[in-house]
Formats: C-alpha cells, sequence, structure tokens
C-alpha cells in the first residue's frame, strides 16, 4: 500500500479499510520480521500522511485520514511480538482488528496462562511449586513443577522452570560438598 494511489483508489480502499487485517493494511505477509513490519509501515505512513496529501479535497483527507489511523494501529500492534501473537490468534478466530488495549489484554492473558498454567491443576501445582521455591524447598517445587507439567505436557515455560530448579538444587549439593558454586 504504498504505491501513490489515485484519489479514487484512495475513497475506495478507505471503503473496505475494514475488512483488511493488519497485514494487508501494511500490504505485507504473515511470517515477515519486525524489520519488514516495520519498513512497511513507514513507506505507508509517507504515503498516508494527511499532510502529504493537503493537495487533496476534504472528502480525500478525511479518507487519508482514516487510512493513516489504520496504518498506525496496524504497526503498533504487529511491531510488539506478544501483541502480535495475540493478534494472531485473533485473526485465526476471524477478528481481522483488534484495539491495542485488547492486544495488551491478550498477550498479558497469554503469558498469565504460560506462567501459570493453562488448566485448573496445572494452576494448583504451579502455585505449590512457586511457594515451596519461595521457601527454598528446592525437592518440593520440583516434585510440584513436575505434577504441573504432567497435566500441561506442552507448557514450555514449565520445562523451563524444571530445569532451572534442578540446576539450582545441583548447586546446592555441589555447595554443600565443599564444590563452589
Amino acid at each position: 500500500m504504498s504505491d501513490v494511489l489515485a484519489p479514487t483508489e484512495i475513497l475506495a480502499l478507505a471503503k473496505i479499510l475494514d475488512e483488511l487485517d493488519y497485514y494487508q493494511v501494511l500490504h505485507i505477509g504473515t511470517g515477515v520480521s519486525a524489520t519488514d513490519v516495520r519498513q512497511a509501515f513507514h513507506a505507508s505512513s509517507r504515503a498516508f500522511h494527511p499532510d502529504a496529501n493537503r493537495h487533496l479535497d476534504a472528502d480525500h483527507r478525511k479518507a487519508i485520514a482514516r487510512i493513516a489511523t489504520r496504518v498506525t494501529e496496524a504497526y503498533t500492534v504487529l511491531r510488539d511480538p506478544k501483541r502480535r501473537r495475540a493478534y494472531d490468534e485473533a485473526l485465526r478466530e476471524g477478528q481481522n482488528r483488534m484495539q491495542i488495549a485488547e492486544a495488551e489484554a491478550r498477550a498479558e492473558q497469554q503469558a498469565t496462562v504460560e506462567l501459570e498454567g493453562a488448566t485448573p491443576n496445572g494452576r494448583r501445582y504451579s502455585a505449590l511449586a512457586r511457594q515451596d521455591e519461595s521457601r527454598g524447598d528446592l525437592t518440593a517445587a520440583i516434585r510440584n513443577l513436575q505434577t504441573a507439567a504432567t497435566f500441561e505436557p506442552g507448557n514450555v515455560h514449565f520445562k523451563n522452570k524444571l530445569q532451572q530448579l534442578r540446576a539450582a538444587q545441583e548447586a546446592q549439593r555441589r555447595g554443600k560438598k565443599g564444590f563452589p558454586i
């Protein structure tokens, strides 16, 4: 969308803008890098910046302003990896637009689910593991986190945290045996 559009094309684009997802607004593919997102944003924002289109009549300037707003909205969501993942999920659900606050809330919710667990038992045993770890009881923390992981075998955070706890437990053992930590 970074090409200069004829006035009739500007109005047509403004009319279908609500049907376009953020990737289409920036004229990029879904798998592009953050650098590509940024470059597409800069190209689109130059083309649709209201100051660059002052020469157009009021209807066209209004359409340009609407497009520019959507370009900025798309960039704000797609540039942040957490917001982008949340948006991609919403896009799979058929939602092609997402307010920034909604993207942020979804990203936080996904992070919470990842850290604390997605299932009731995963959350329960994960919470017990965090309590055990805060008390310094690494053996109990490992046991509870292993239990949480059995309820959520795909939870990457649980697996990574188990590795950290096991490494800390091993370091404790070596420290007690006179080895440097």
